[in-house]
């Protein structure tokens, strides 16, 4: 779960779209085409901009800066640390030493001691991050005069490095405050390319380049991010020029197709949409029940007409194509298999179709966050294809507000997935451990077997256990499901065409705010 308002699945805020949210991001006029300026259209706002809650985990962040980041290709390349970490005592120390002359935007020099503050802070149980067991690998963080941190390892993590693209808050305004509930959350200070220099909840964040920048001042010198919820009305300010760029479903960007002034932007990602089944219900507990859900849904249909073919079936966490894939795995909608284990464990036919077993029906009740046409889509075709099978999914929209307290009973379609490293979405995702901690693990799924090839996978740095823990991993949750996996979504944006420089990334579920063709904003160029 990240400080995005994207509830560990969704990618729509809680609000309704208000009316102040549809007038033009500026404030008045349009931005008349300057390459100075851009107004891009995301679905949900920040519930924080602090990173020690969990803002900017995974990097991109426009405000902060991590001791490393990745390129287009994912590969780790320095950022506040001069060079790549220095690892040594069998993989359980990682020094870095930091760039010389960086400062925060309020002026004052960048330190290792803010380094050590930021990770002891986050590691710190009174500290709301629900991602904090994502550095459980380190017992000891401390500085070595002012240019080099150093991180003790409680036992060899091998993704270690990519953990340390966590954004570095300056010790001297954060740690004046409770990092829970002071000013630092909504008026945040960082070393990185922009600068917040408006936030009005509900409808829109601007930034500013910052002038002292250590990377160089952006050519993009005014970014606003327009909280724009609805996909439809995204769409039409997009359309209308109120919006330059913008996240769209694949069936609406498809209707930019011959527009001349813009261009299309597909991302790959590891964006999977996938269906909750709570262990404390007593249908969705049901072993059999997830089991014959799994062979009774139509995958390669979802990604045929809800995604327009922008995604690929999901048959588990990763996808397909992700070199920790076990191979194999790929199935297709078997409804007599759904019905041959439903009818061996003892879920019989009702006078109405629904199965029963011990006067209990086989029914329950499927959330999704409202406005979300996606997820709306997907829950409709889980509810079409378990009726077949003999199972009644009622399927209900709600707000994020009416959804959290219910995901501990009720299923909900929810969207998760990391790049990187496995360890990175799997262990959240899966561990029992984590179970109902914020968003983790929202299934409360219990799995020796995956307990075991998680921890294995984490600790080891042998590269053929860590593949062959993750393979015993996915079988089993094929075996076992507390999910049921649909699809892996592609991210497809839509941007004016007036820059150049602009790649995209393979993408974590978290998309939109730091993702997107925006991800390097601060390296666009205008168009010549």
């Amino acid at each position: 779960m990240t400080a995005l308002r994207i509830r560990g699945a969704a990618v729509t805020t809680a609000a309704v779209i208000t009316a102040a949210a549809c007038s033009a991001p500026g404030g008045g006029a349009g931005h008349g085409g300057s390459a100075d300026t851009v107004v891009i259209g995301i679905t949900a706002e920040p519930a924080t901009l602090n990173p020690l809650l969990g803002y900017g985990k995974d990097g991109n962040s426009k405000i902060f800066d991590g001791l490393i980041a990745r390129d287009a290709d994912l590969k780790l390349r320095p950022a506040l640390a001069k060079a790549l970490p220095e690892i040594s005592n069998a993989g359980r120390t990682y020094t870095y030493t930091l760039r010389k002359g960086v400062r925060f935007s309020d002026g004052e020099q960048l330190t290792s001691a803010d380094v050590v503050f930021t990770y002891r802070t986050i590691l710190d149980s009174r500290t709301n991050n629900a991602s904090r067991s994502e550095l459980d690998a380190i017992k000891e963080v401390r500085a070595d005069g002012d240019d080099k941190v150093v991180f003790t390892l409680k036992y060899p993590y091998a993704p270690f490095a990519g953990r340390t693209v966590l954004p570095v808050v300056p010790e001297h305004i954060a740690g004046k405050q409770d990092p829970n509930t002071g000013s630092f959350n909504t008026k945040p200070i960082g070393t990185g390319p922009y600068v917040l220099a408006d936030w009005r909840k509900g409808e829109k964040l601007i930034f500013k380049a910052n002038p002292h920048y250590w990377g160089g001042v952006p050519k993009v010198k005014t970014v606003t991010m327009a909280i724009v919820e609805d996909d439809d009305v995204r769409a039409t300010r997009l359309r209308s020029g109120d919006l330059d760029g913008a996240i769209l479903p694949p069936n609406l960007a498809a209707t930019f197709r011959n527009d001349k002034d813009k261009k299309t932007y597909d991302a790959k990602s590891y964006d999977f949409r996938t269906v909750t089944l709570p262990a404390a219900n007593k249908v969705t507990g049901d072993r059999a029940i997830r089991q014959a859900l799994d062979a009774a849904v139509d995958r390669r249909a979802m990604v045929d007409k809800i995604l327009d073919g922008a995604g690929r079936p999901a048959y588990g966490p990763l996808p397909v194509d992700d070199p920790w894939f076990a191979k194999g795995l790929e199935r297709s909608q078997d409804l007599g298999k759904a019905r041959r284990i439903l009818n061996q464990a003892g879920w019989t036919p009702g006078a109405d179709g629904i199965r029963v077993k011990d006067g209990r029906r086989a029914s329950f009740t499927l959330l999704f966050p409202a406005g979300d046409k996606v997820r709306q889509d997907h829950a409709l075709a889980y509810a079409s294809d378990a009726g077949k099978a003999g199972i009644d999914v009622r399927v209900g929209s709600a707000t994020w507000e009416v959804i959290e307290p219910r995901m501990h009973r009720d299923a909900v379609l929810a969207g998760f997935g990391s790049n990187g490293d496995p360890d990175f979405g799997l262990y959240t995702l899966l561990h029992s451990s984590v179970a109902g901690d914020g968003f983790n693990n929202m299934a409360h799924y219990h799995d020796a077997t995956v307990d075991k090839a998680l921890d294995t996978g984490r600790r080891s740095r042998d590269p053929d256990e860590r593949k062959a823990a993750y393979i015993t991993l996915q079988r089993e949750v094929v075996a076992n499901p507390g999910y049921t996996f649909l699809t892996h979504i592609d991210h497809v944006y839509l941007l004016a065409d007036r820059w150049e420089g602009l790649t995209t990334q393979i993408e974590p579920h978290e998309h939109g705010f730091a993702s997107g063709p925006w991800w390097n904003l601060q390296d666009w160029q205008p168009k010549r």
